[in-house]
C-alpha cells in the first residue's frame, strides 16, 4: 500500500502486521487544517485495503494528539454552503470509515485531543491515554452543536449522564477522569502511552484475525444502531455554521476570552 499522498500523516511499521500512523503537524499542535481533516477520514479506507496491516495505531507528533480544528479554517467556512457540505461529508467519513474498517484501530492519546482528532481517538476500538492529557469535545465552546463523533459514541462509552454533562459544558477532562468514566480503555503515564498501544497492537496482530474482525464488526452494531443520532447531530452542527454564534465563538477562542454569544442576549 502506497501512503505517499498523505501530507500530514506519517507511517511506520514498528512490528509485523502493525501500522503506526502519526498525525504530523506539531508546530500547530496537530490541529486539523482542510487537508488534514480530509486525510483523517480517508486513511482508514487505505488501511482497510492494506494487506500488510492487521492492526493500526494512531498517535500525535510532539506533545499533542490533535488540538482541534484550525480556527482560520472554521472562520472561512462560516455561511459558505459548499464548504460546509464538504466538511460534513468528511466528518461522516471519519466516523464511519473507522467503524467500518475491518482492521482493529488503537489510539495512543499522548496529549491534548479536541475536534476531529478527538473523533479519531475515541472512535478507535481501543484507546490508551496519557494521565495528564486533556480532552474536550469543544463544539459548544465554538458555538455549534456537538456533532462529529460525540452524539454517536460518548453515550455508548461513558453513559448518557456523563455524556450530557461533558458535551453540554464542554469542560476539559484529563486522562485519569476519562478512564474512570469509561470514555477510554486505558490510562498510563505519558511515556508509557505509545509503548502500551504498540504492545497491545503486536499482541492483536498475532491473534486470530477473522475472529478479531468479526468481534469488532459485531460490537460496532451498537454504533450502527446509533447512526440516525449521528446523522441528526452532524446536520445540526452544520446548520450552526450559518449562525453568528460560531464567529463569536471562534474569535473568543483565538483571543482567549469568554465568548458573548448573540443567541444568549436575544441576538
Amino acid at each position: 500500500m502506497d501512503y505517499d499522498e498523505y501530507e500530514y500523516l506519517t507511517f511506520e511499521r514498528p512490528s509485523d502486521g502493525v501500522l503506526l500512523i502519526t498525525i504530523n503537524r506539531p508546530e500547530r499542535l496537530n490541529a486539523t487544517n482542510k487537508r488534514l481533516h480530509w486525510e483523517l477520514g480517508n486513511v482508514w479506507l487505505d488501511v482497510d485495503a492494506d494487506d500488510a496491516t492487521r492492526i493500526a495505531v494512531i498517535t500525535g507528533a510532539g506533545k499533542a494528539f490533535s488540538a482541534g480544528g484550525d480556527l482560520d479554517m472554521v472562520v472561512e467556512q462560516v455561511k459558505d454552503f459548499k464548504q460546509i457540505a464538504a466538511i460534513a461529508k468528511e466528518a461522516a467519513d471519519l466516523v464511519y470509515n473507522i467503524a467500518n474498517c475491518q482492521k482493529v484501530v488503537i489510539s495512543a492519546i499522548n496529549g491534548v485531543a479536541v475536534g476531529a482528532g478527538l473523533a479519531a481517538a475515541l472512535m478507535a476500538d481501543i484507546s490508551v491515554i496519557a494521565e495528564d492529557a486533556r480532552l474536550t469535545d469543544g463544539h459548544l465552546r465554538l458555538g455549534v452543536g456537538a456533532g462529529d463523533h460525540a452524539a454517536i459514541i460518548w453515550p455508548i462509552l461513558c453513559g448518557m449522564a456523563k455524556a450530557k454533562y461533558y458535551l453540554l459544558t464542554a469542560e476539559f477532562i484529563d486522562g485519569k477522569e476519562a478512564e474512570r468514566i469509561g470514555l477510554v480503555s486505558l490510562c498510563r503515564p505519558v511515556a508509557e502511552v505509545l509503548p502500551t498501544a504498540l504492545s497491545v497492537a503486536a499482541k492483536l496482530a498475532a491473534g486470530p484475525q477473522h475472529a478479531l474482525r468479526w468481534t469488532k464488526r459485531s460490537l460496532n452494531l451498537w454504533i450502527r444502531d446509533a447512526s440516525p443520532i449521528f446523522e441528526a447531530s452532524l446536520a445540526y452542527e452544520m446548520l450552526n455554521f450559518f449562525d453568528d454564534d460560531v464567529l463569536e465563538g471562534a474569535m473568543a477562542i483565538k483571543e482567549k476570552r469568554a465568548p458573548k454569544f448573540p443567541s444568549a442576549s436575544g441576538g
